[in-house]
């Protein structure tokens, strides 16, 4: 079964990696193509943002036409759309672009996910290694865009997917098996509600604050319509298991702070030092190893001790001076290996093996919808106010999943 999860953990890589490998491309874009900074981060919350408002809905889709084959769309969607990025001839096109390649990475990822718990025979490690190639490509991305783009232009973060995807989509069939769920219905009222709610939200912490109560009004409508419907998207029974809400704060807690302060610190080197983006991409390479080096640490209290040293990483980022880069990138990086692995350890492993689809679901949204946020609100703020906020946001999360820990759930049925 080595195969077929290369295959779903390269996959995983390939879409996880376009949430960071485009940041160090933003400055190439924003000449090319005229940007502002207020419409440059676009493109990268349009990924995220269809990305995780769309996660849980295509978990469900899978289990009703196939995961094999959501997997398989999701593979050409994403490559198709990789294209019209790298061939955008205006602004406008490429963030609808981005839109369109965030819808097919969340076809991808739950079905991935549940695949990979239903082919693989050793599941834990099979899930650990998912989630390692997960944080991995969005640690590479870093790497890899600078690579790119000092070489051939910004348009090569985009058109380096187009031969990997077909690659992919051509395997998925001889190596993968077919699978599904129970049969149920599709909550489109609780999709359309909660993927506005979340667009409303990033529109508002960017560019329009006046947004921000319709967002808050379609989040309640969603909640209301979830408690209705015969088959809704995300049951309340699947929040209230132990254990799921605290991996899915982390899982959001960890992308929220970790992307926001990469990016500020790869436009501080481009900006500020005035290295190119081969430079700059090529100094963060000490965080892409910390990440694969912190997947594979399993110490005591994995969730809170990786958030505390991604707050201590950005806390050494304050100093703002050459050297402290390299110690920031090893803890930030070592601190997201440890806490995501563990993470997803544990939301999964919150429900049983009927209820995966739900879990992986929550679990990717959560990640990709925090850096979405994470993005729009820390950025703006510059690199100091970043970094601050950062270490703050990730050390209260560490204590508060210190906190939560001590606790002994009272396991709850369905």
């Amino acid at each position: 079964m080595l195969l077929p999860v290369t295959l779903l953990c390269a996959a995983q890589f390939l879409v996880v990696l376009d949430v960071t490998i485009v940041a160090v491309a933003l400055p190439a874009i924003r000449d090319s193509l005229a940007m502002s900074p207020e419409n440059l981060q676009w493109v990268v919350s349009a990924y995220t943002l269809t990305f995780g408002g769309l996660l849980i809905a295509a978990g469900r889709l899978g289990d009703l036409l196939g995961r094999r084959r959501l997997f398989t769309a999701g593979l050409v969607t994403f490559g198709a759309a990789s294209l019209a990025c790298a061939l955008a001839p205006s602004a406008p096109a490429l963030v609808a672009a981005r839109a369109v390649q965030g819808a097919g990475a969340a076809m991808e990822a739950p079905a991935a996910l549940a695949l990979v718990s239903t082919t693989a025979t050793d599941r834990r490690r099979a899930v650990s290694w998912w989630t390692a190639a997960a944080a991995a490509g969005g640690a590479s991305g870093w790497v890899l865009g600078g690579v790119l783009v000092e070489a051939f232009g910004w348009p090569a973060v985009f058109i380096v997917n187009v031969p990997l995807c077909a690659v992919g989509a051509l395997l998925a069939p001889l190596l993968l098996r077919e699978s599904r769920g129970a049969a149920r219905g599709l909550d489109v009222p609780g999709t359309l509600t909660v993927t506005a709610s979340l667009a409303l939200l990033v529109l508002g912490l960017t560019q329009l604050p006046a947004v921000l109560p319709l967002a808050a009004l379609l989040l309640a409508a969603f909640v209301a319509i979830e408690r209705r419907v015969a088959d809704p998207i995300l049951p309340d029974w699947a929040l209230r298991r132990p254990g799921l809400v605290r991996a899915n704060v982390v899982a959001f807690v960890l992308v929220a702070t970790t992307t926001p302060a990469m990016f500020l610190a790869i436009l501080y080197q481009q900006e500020v030092l005035g290295r190119s983006a081969l430079e700059a991409g090529l100094w963060c390479v000490p965080f892409n190893l910390a990440v694969i080096a912190g997947s594979m640490f399993r110490p005591p209290h994995a969730m809170a001790t990786g958030l505390a040293a991604i707050g201590a990483g950005a806390a050494a980022l304050l100093t703002l001076t050459p050297a402290a880069l390299i110690v920031a990138f090893l803890l930030m990086g070592a601190g997201l290996g440890c806490a995501s692995v563990a993470s997803t350890a544990s939301g999964t492993a919150a429900l049983p093996d009927e209820e995966q689809g739900i879990a992986s679901g929550v679990l990717n949204a959560a990640a990709q919808i925090g850096s979405a946020v994470g993005v729009a609100a820390l950025v703006p703020l510059g690199a100091h106010g970043g970094f601050v906020t950062t270490a703050v946001l990730a050390l209260a999360a560490a204590t508060g999943s210190m906190r939560t820990f001590r606790r002994r759930p009272t396991m709850l049925r369905r």
